[in-house]
């Protein structure tokens, strides 16, 4: 029985052996971004690299030089100033000159964007030797020294040109390295020797520091020099030499290139033929791209490492941006990962395309393969999912699922999904119920799901009921809400299930009936629906929230996957990896672009934890540390790079130009400097009061600009993060000397006088033409008026005779003697102001008495007036038009007050209306003129009355005021006349 036993075990041991293997993953690679010739450098063959002041990449190629914003390369040759293709090495001094050391010996800098050589500068020409510059030093005294291949080194005091030769043939200047110690000496460190100058000529030293080579040598900021020696890396300051850290003597020997020391870490970096080493001073030691050759390696401001090889120029992000690739050259079974879920105990569960599911223990780094027992059918697991409720593994493939139960245990029991019926049927996707034992299949058929999948994990397809329990049409994407209600998108669109109700939201949204491929809910309930083509759907209580696309920042509005972690939504679309974030307060979208050669279109799946976020990708298993807090990112900063007016290139660091009229056209180029991403956004404008204008464009040609003054100003921002600093160049365009202010004011004086000239000579005829027409109106309403008071004067005479005709009828001797008295009397006035336009009140009040005093005497108690004069009135000095009362006082008593038994009165009333208008009334209790009109029969129009409005308005048209005239009846009885008149 015993041996039975341990035969059996046997048998399983070799069996579970079979089906669980372990292998041991050795390390994790770091994902290094890779440049060369096809990503616009000048060359591959890289030499060295410099960061310059500004954050630029510099990088020295056998083909010239080569400028790095973190996007774009800007490539410069002999064309541009360089004096050779092949340029050696670089170094920035205090001034910001960069100066370039080709391989023919000669030397270059660049200064405000302009290349300088020894043909347009005469320190150039006077420093330029047929031999290679090897170091390259400015003293604290400002006098450049130059160490060369040879037996040579030069001295520039600003004046005068010295050269040293060493006359010890065994003692020679071969590949000097120049350094300055903290008390000015100047020190040359060669392959034979050691030699100090002493103010005339260098002289040999005996000294400790023997660095292996000029590239194994850095002078520092405060006068210190690191080297290395066959020991290691030392320290030599104040005299004293330091030990550093101690390297393998076989990295020593192999050294090829430039070597760097961090100070702030302690890391010395080698550079040899066979990759790039970094040390500790604990002994540790990591190789970076092994069996490629390595020139150089420096860190940038950003804590990046650039290393300059002859295949390009590769980076090590900081390590808050490093990816890291774990593929089947670190132990997968494969490097295509389609899916990946993880569980409780810190071990990822990743689903391949060779029938085997790896599991990672992240502890570790270990690997377990479990191969699944159907190859075709299990070939690809394109979704894989952990029930940590029954501590599962849930996986499936396009034919087939299957499920790991009790995953924690040491053995691991696998079932498959099976159709009663043996039907073939297509997985699209699966859902977990988190608070049921609900399994939701979306199938190329439609919708069906399990009810008890703990117990049952089978069903028949026959037995389902439309509509129930199965929903046909091709389906998408199932999903599990934490109410444990079912969503499910297929090709009419998204629906749900709620306690047996088929809820179709598809109806009442049309973006909902775009095909969904997965939804993921927010703690709020909220649901986010990725869609393909339409971004990403926020939708909670039957309404859209909002819609994320392209347009607010997503890679691609073609999303495939979702993951929700600690409210920040992870979303994978065919073009790279988003995150958003504030959402729903102010949702912000950040992608991953520094990974983008990876986390591109080849990512399947995705999974995140509460610090690390993991990509399953077709290169294998990509992550990266997402969380953390010191990774704070700076707003872009961009430069000016180059200025060119008419194909002459300006100096970039000028603040203010000024340009003489002509053609204007301007170029500008701009970049900024950003190694974390390549999505950079410009904006630009000429003026403050502008708008600014977004462009992704870093060069700019403005032509046909106008005189006048401009500021162009640029700046750029990252993503969807704030806009950084601008740059600014101030510009001057001269106008044209028919532009210019003394020029358009004499041009302005000359038009002006010859403008008043023309406008007098045409005033002064207007004027003559007018006095010409004034006189002849004069004379014409002069005749007119006198003609009028001549047809006035019968027309009153008639008047009177008929009283004295009615007096002499009546007998009545004495009133009628005392009519003709009156009527003398009034003749002789009339007379005496016929003539006149214009009499005084005085005069026309004593005219007007007459004539009264005449009607009075023959209508007696029937007629009865009264005058009210302002006392403020000076009736001397006031003058009115002559004879103009007495027509419409007498038309008062004729038409208004005789129709009356009882007879009348008459009131005249004069007064002041303001400084410039006399103001009289003439009001009587008659029958009204409007009731007088009405009762006559034939239509009587009073001549007196005619006369007066015609003689008003043309004594209006000589006068600069007008006459205002006005006629009313009164509300119960009587006219009243208003004649306005303006005082002379």
């Amino acid at each position: 029985m015993k041996l039975n036993l341990s035969r059996n075990f046997f048998v399983l041991f070799l069996l579970f052996l079979a089906f669980f293997q372990p292998k041991q993953l050795f390390a994790q690679t770091t994902y290094l971004p890779h440049y060369n010739a096809k990503s616009g450098l000048a060359s591959n063959n890289c030499y060295y690299i410099l960061q310059d002041k500004k954050g630029f990449i510099w990088i020295a190629t056998d083909n010239g030089l080569s400028r790095f914003d973190g996007t774009n390369f800007q490539n410069f040759t002999i064309e541009d100033g360089l004096p050779d293709t092949q340029i050696l090495q670089m170094k920035e001094d205090k001034d910001g000159r960069l100066w370039f050391f080709a391989l023919n010996g000669q030397l270059s800098y660049l200064k405000e964007g302009k290349f300088y050589n020894r043909n347009n500068d005469q320190l150039l020409k006077k420093l330029s030797f047929n031999t290679v510059i090897v170091s390259f030093l400015i003293d604290k005294a400002g006098r450049i020294w130059l160490g060369t291949n040879s037996n040579l080194i030069v001295c520039w005091d600003g004046k005068t040109i010295k050269k040293y030769v060493s006359p010890n043939p065994n003692d020679k200047f071969i590949n000097a390295f120049i350094h300055e110690d903290e008390q000015g000496n100047i020190l040359a460190y060669s392959d034979q020797s050691v030699q100090q100058f002493d103010g005339k000529n260098f002289s040999l030293i005996k000294s400790k520091v023997q660095p292996i080579s000029y590239m194994t040598a850095i002078n520092t900021a405060n006068k210190s020099m690191f080297y290395l020696d066959n020991g290691g890396l030392k320290e030599f300051k104040q005299g004293r030499i330091n030990d550093l850290i101690a390297i393998p003597q076989n990295l020593i020997k192999n050294m090829s290139g430039y070597f760097y020391y961090d100070s702030s870490t302690k890391e010395v970096w080698l550079s040899n033929a066979n990759g790039a080493f970094a040390l500790n001073k604990n002994g540790k030691t990591v190789q970076y791209l092994q069996d490629i050759p390595v020139n150089q390696v420096i860190k940038d401001n950003n804590q990046n490492m650039w290393f300059a090889t002859t295949q390009g120029i590769y980076m090590l992000p900081n390590v808050n941006n490093r990816l890291s690739i774990i593929d089947a050259e670190s132990g997968l079974s494969s490097n295509v990962i389609k899916s990946i879920t993880k569980d409780g105990k810190n071990r990822l569960w990743l689903g391949t395309d060779d029938a085997v599911i790896d599991v990672l223990t992240i502890n570790n780094y270990q690997v377990d393969e479990i191969g699944l027992d159907d190859f075709k059918k299990y070939k690809t697991i394109k979704q894989i999912t952990f029930d940590p409720k029954e501590q599962s593994i849930y996986f499936a493939s396009d034919y087939g699922m299957g499920v790991f139960k009790h995953v924690y245990n040491n053995t691991e029991e696998v079932s498959y999904l099976k159709e009663s019926n043996n039907s073939m049927f297509v997985i699209k996707h699966f859902s977990v119920g988190e608070n049921n034992n609900h399994l939701a299949l979306a199938l190329s058929s439609g919708v069906v799901f399990l009810a008890d999948r703990k117990n049952k994990f089978e069903f028949n397809a026959a037995k389902y009921r439309e509509k129930e329990d199965f929903f046909k049409d091709r389906s998408y994407h199932v999903f599990y809400d934490r109410d444990g209600n079912l969503w499910f998108s297929n090709i009419n669109g998204l629906s749900q299930l709620v306690k047996g109700k088929l809820i179709k939201h598809f109806e009442n949204h049309p973006l909902l009936t775009k095909r969904i491929n997965d939804i993921q809910q927010l703690a709020d309930g909220t649901l986010v629906l990725a869609t393909d083509g339409y971004g990403l759907i926020f939708y909670k209580d039957n309404k859209i929230r909002t819609q994320i696309t392209q347009k607010d920042g997503l890679t691609n509005n073609i999303c495939t996957k979702i993951f929700v972690k600690n409210s920040e939504i992870w979303v994978l679309t065919n073009k790279g990896v988003n995150k958003i974030a504030n959402y729903p307060a102010e949702p912000s979208v950040a992608n991953f672009d520094y990974g983008k050669d990876l986390l591109s279109d080849d990512v399947n799946s995705l999974f995140i934890d509460d610090s690390t976020a993991y990509f399953a990708t077709n290169k294998g298993l990509i992550l990266f540390k997402y969380n953390n807090k010191n990774n704070l990112k700076s707003l872009p900063k961009v430069y000016v790079t180059s200025i060119i007016k008419d194909n002459e290139r300006l100096p970039v660091d000028q603040a203010n130009f000024t340009f003489e009229t002509g053609n204007n056209t301007i170029l500008f180029t701009f970049s900024a400097v950003d190694f974390t991403t390549s999505d950079i956004t410009y904006r630009y404008r000429l003026n403050d009061n502008l708008a600014w204008v977004e462009t992704r464009t870093r060069r700019l040609d403005f032509s046909s600009l106008q005189a006048g003054d401009y500021v162009f100003e640029v700046s750029a921002k990252s993503q969807n993060g704030n806009w950084g600093e601008s740059a600014k160049i101030a510009f001057t365009i001269k106008k044209h000397f028919w532009q210019s202010l003394w020029f358009l004011s004499i041009l302005i004086l000359l038009v002006a006088y010859i403008f008043y000239k023309v406008a007098v000579y045409i005033t002064r005829k207007q004027k003559d033409k007018e006095q010409e027409q004034l006189l002849l109106k004069n004379k014409v309403l002069m005749l007119e008026q006198q003609a009028l008071q001549a047809m006035m004067n019968p027309h009153f005479v008639f008047n009177v005779m008929n009283s004295i005709q009615h007096y002499i009828n009546t007998q009545n001797t004495a009133s009628a003697n005392k009519v003709l008295t009156g009527f003398a009397r009034l003749i002789r006035k009339n007379l005496e102001i016929c003539t006149k336009s214009y009499i005084s009140l005085e005069e026309e009040l004593e005219y007007l008495n007459l004539y009264l005093k005449l009607e009075k005497n023959r209508f007696g108690d029937k007629l009865d007036y009264t005058f009210t004069i302002d006392e403020n009135i000076d009736q001397e000095e006031t003058f009115i038009p002559s004879m103009l009362l007495q027509p419409y006082v007498e038309n008062a008593i004729w038409h208004g007050i005789m129709p009356k038994e009882t007879g009348g009165k008459i009131q005249i009333n004069i007064k002041l209306q303001d400084a410039f208008y006399l103001n009289i009334e003439i009001i009587d209790d008659g029958v009204g003129i409007d009731n007088s009109l009405k009762n006559k029969k034939e239509t009587h129009i009073s001549k007196g009355m005619q006369l007066t409005k015609e003689r008003l308005h043309l004594l209006g048209q000589i006068g600069a005021k007008p006459i205002h005239l006005s006629v009313r009846q009164n509300p119960v009885n009587g006219t009243t006349v208003s004649i306005s008149i303006p005082l002379k």
